[in-house]
């Protein structure tokens, strides 16, 4: 489809068709890497838009949605042996996908989208895009265990860090941590809990970048905001500030 690109802004919910224009006549929107023309033309199922260096998504097919995944079902988009999948749990009117994985024992934050680029920054350690847990394991974990998951350890498939881990609470027999990494290997917390001595209860991711929602409960799902999609972009980039300018 074909269309002006103040209306392509527009249509996105980014800014009015007026503020639009003023963002483009100020030099704000990028089509392809070149500054935009008020009253160009782009193609929106290739173009790719960006304001002040965020991508804004602009093809009328994506979807995104925050699902908490429970326990139970995997992170995958279909399964011979019936298992209950996380596109089940999503009413879309298109083909997602899961951005990276939770497995089946785990529960916590997912993003299904189709939007392939969003998913390859997300996913790749390159862009360092942080992904938080809350976990649950046995004994009483020292500050020692959580320097060594700070400093790395060694796995199978090699070294595995994390960016930050820190001790929540203290339980009788178990202790509650944060865990910070920047990459998602099959189940690289909890082989890093378990090389320390102290393997994983139960395991939460909490926020997928900048994105947290404390009110989403298993099995719950909800549209991402185009805000959320931005800072999303904004965490696998050089931007730290996602947020829209204000509209009138």
């Amino acid at each position: 489809m074909i269309e002006r690109i103040h209306k392509v802004i527009a249509h996105s919910g980014y800014a009015s068709r007026r503020h639009s224009e003023v963002l483009i006549a100020a030099g704000r929107v990028t089509v392809d890497g070149r500054k935009a023309q008020i009253g160009e033309r782009i193609e929106t199922e290739t173009a790719q838009v960006e304001i002040d260096g965020i991508p804004l998504p602009v093809r009328p097919d994506l979807v995104y949605h925050l699902l908490y995944k429970p326990v139970g079902v995997i992170s995958t988009t279909d399964d011979p042996h019936a298992t209950p999948t996380v596109v089940d749990l999503i009413d879309a009117q298109v083909r997602i996908y899961p951005v990276g994985r939770l497995d089946a024992d785990s529960e916590g934050l997912l993003i299904l989208t189709n939007d392939g680029d969003l998913t390859h920054r997300l996913t790749h350690p390159s862009f360092g895009v942080t992904k938080t847990y809350i976990v649950l394991v046995e004994g009483n974990m020292k500050d020692a265990s959580i320097r060594r998951l700070e400093t790395g350890v060694d796995l199978e498939d090699g070294p595995a860090r994390a960016v930050s881990a820190r001790i929540l609470d203290r339980r009788p027999g178990r202790t509650l941590a944060e865990v910070i990494m920047e990459e998602g290997r099959n189940r690289v917390v909890r082989r890093m809990c378990d090389v320390v001595g102290h393997p994983v209860v139960t395991l939460t991711r909490t926020a997928i970048g900048p994105l947290r929602d404390v009110t989403l409960r298993p099995g719950d799902s909800r549209p991402l905001t185009l805000d959320e999609v931005r800072r999303l972009y904004a965490a696998a980039g050089a931007w730290e500030d996602a947020a829209p300018a204000d509209t009138p």
